[in-house]
């Protein structure tokens, strides 16, 4: 859209201004415009004001402009949205802190781009033997049935070792594909590398580009001597376009390896504490990669020289912190009608004088049925530093977001504390996390923070369980669909 028309830049405020700060930024902005200098036909500056001011404060005009406003940055591909903690802030000799909460968008009308190239990597190691693996056979069994008939599965099984259950191919027959399942037994230890080769190795038995790629691990135990194999293997598939996610039985596994090993591809990590809540997290899972619109999505962290990314969660289509590379965030895939939706927190460095810091907001997607590879889309957020800026309330949304986002980080530093050996930090920390918790309603989870504190004070550590049911809880407070039903 023209300069001439941004009516909200004009007036320097934000979309979600009310009719009230409207009036009140016109005014200010009138007052320093000299009497004789208010003159629509001599002044195009003023001129654009006053149409500003009045297309800003008639409910009708307004919401005709907001939806030609829509429209422009509509990229006829993928849409942002983007909403500000704040967009006016003051001059300061100090260093500041706002959060943007960017949503992107299918187009209005999309569909599912190519069949799914699934691999199921599953550890049957001695210690998933009994209910999990039982429990692990049957939710693939009931995924199974729930694939397109142009989709691929194969399934690996590991342990110090690694089987091919079932070979790459098309589903043609479920009833053979289960009878092949019922065949795992578990026995030997936990090699995760050898799982995930051999399941790279069915994945690539098809041509990649034609097809969704993605490999789900599900493990209940740490990997031996391998964590290093596994990871540089994970950043390669990022790079071939493969993605992963991983999902942890019970509370003996690796949380930040299984961090580390989704983070190149933008993928899940989860917690699955249940043996029976494997269906549940698999068939969501399967669920969004079966409607992808756009994929390996990437976020430039280039924004400004004087403004940084210091953190990144993504909150839709699961909650998942992001790894902050030099260049990037890796954000995954767009998946059905639910936006990829990014909360970022943003450090804006001193400014001694007025001035307008335009963000810019690049993105970089794969878009199978435009046949586009890494196309880059943007979006320019406009961030005004002034000397008398108003006292505005972040958006509810944001608000509750970076509330529960903080609770998320707060029991990470608790970790990072007592790793650290600072006892009694992680112990007060950990304190307040209960009563942040209770404050929420969450009961529950303030219920397992105490006790944990109390586990920190006498034993000098976290139980595994407690660490497991506070890190994903806490990660489950973020997810914005949660968020929204409160």
């Amino acid at each position: 859209m023209d300069k001439e028309f941004e009516y909200y830049a004009i007036l320097g405020v934000s979309p979600q201004a009310t009719v009230k700060e409207i009036q009140a930024a016109f005014a200010s902005l009138r007052a320093k415009i000299p009497q004789e200098k208010r003159s629509r036909a001599n002044n195009p500056a003023y001129a654009r004001l006053i149409t500003a001011y009045e297309v800003l404060t008639s409910p009708e005009r307004r919401a005709t402009y907001d939806a030609l406003l829509a429209e422009t940055q509509s990229l006829g591909i993928v849409n942002f949205r983007v909403r500000a903690s704040r967009d006016r802030i003051k001059v300061s000799d100090t260093e500041q802190v706002l959060y943007l909460l960017l949503d992107i968008l299918p187009p209005a009308q999309s569909s599912r781009q190519r069949p799914l190239n699934l691999c199921l990597v599953l550890d049957r190691s001695t210690s998933m033997q009994g209910s999990r693996l039982s429990h692990v056979k049957t939710a693939v069994e009931l995924i199974v049935n729930k694939l397109n008939s142009a989709d691929t599965l194969s399934i690996v099984s590991f342990s110090d070792r690694a089987e091919i259950v079932v070979p790459s191919a098309k589903v043609e027959n479920s009833l053979a594909v289960i009878g092949q399942l019922r065949s795992v037994q578990a026995s030997g230890g936990t090699e995760i590398f050898q799982g995930l080769q051999a399941g790279v190795k069915e994945l690539r038995k098809v041509d990649l580009a034609s097809h969704t790629n993605y490999l789900i691990l599900l493990t209940d135990g740490h990997t031996y001597g391998d964590a290093a194999q596994c990871l540089e293997l994970a950043r390669t598939l990022a790079q071939q376009k493969i993605g992963i996610s991983a999902f942890g039985l019970g509370t003996e596994w690796n949380d930040q390896f299984l961090d580390a090993l989704v983070s190149p591809s933008g993928g899940q990590s989860n917690f699955v504490e249940h043996p029976n809540e494997i269906v549940q997290h698999l068939e969501k899972r399967i669920q969004g990669l079966g409607t992808t619109y756009a994929q390996n999505i990437v976020l430039k962290t280039d924004l400004h020289k004087n403004v940084s990314i210091n953190y990144g969660f993504k909150l839709e289509p699961f909650a998942q912190p992001l790894a902050l590379d030099e260049d990037k965030l890796t954000l995954g895939n767009l998946e059905g009608r639910a936006p990829v939706s990014v909360l970022l927190e943003l450090k804006v460095a001193p400014h001694s004088i007025e001035t307008r810091l335009n963000l810019p907001l690049v993105v970089e997607a794969d878009i199978p049925g435009q046949q586009l590879t890494g196309q880059p889309f943007r979006h320019t957020h406009k961030l005004y530093v002034l000397s008398e800026a108003p006292n505005e309330m972040p958006p509810d949304e944001i608000i509750e977001a970076v509330r529960a986002m903080n609770m998320y980080r707060m029991n990470e530093k608790v970790w990072q504390e007592v790793e650290a050996g600072r006892l009694d930090a992680a112990t007060t920390r950990m304190q307040h996390l209960s009563t942040r918790l209770l404050e929420a309603g969450e009961t529950a989870l303030a219920h397992q923070a105490q006790q944990e504190m109390e586990r920190i004070a006498h034993a000098g550590t976290m139980s595994l369980a407690g660490r497991k049911k506070l890190k994903y809880g806490t990660r489950a407070l973020i997810d914005k669909t949660k968020l929204n039903k409160k």
